[in-house]
């Protein structure tokens, strides 16, 4: 995979693959544009610490953006919907 090919990359990990994907790293985890943790809704019955993924995410990633979602809460993918956002109105401005 190479960045150049794309404007933006957008890494989503499921929460049901435990916990330690965020510490393990890699080149999505540690480069993406937007790192998605998925499926959080879930935690609870696989074992999943969230407040654990968030702290590997962001020492894994430092000031890039981590977003948590579920969709089967009413604004479960808020967060990346934002971002979305931001990124259209940068690319906007951008082109402009």
């Amino acid at each position: 995979f190479s960045k150049g090919l794309v404007d933006a990359q957008i890494f989503v990990i499921d929460t049901a693959g435990g916990d330690d994907i965020p510490r393990k790293g890699g080149p999505g985890v540690t480069t993406a544009d937007l790192l998605v943790v998925n499926k959080t809704d879930l935690a609870p019955y696989v074992g999943v610490d969230l407040e654990a993924m968030a702290r590997d995410a962001k020492a894994q990633r430092g000031d890039l953006p981590v977003a948590f979602t579920a969709l089967k809460s009413e604004n479960g993918v808020a967060p990346v919907v934002e971002w979305l956002r931001r990124q259209l109105a940068a690319w906007t401005v951008g082109a402009a």
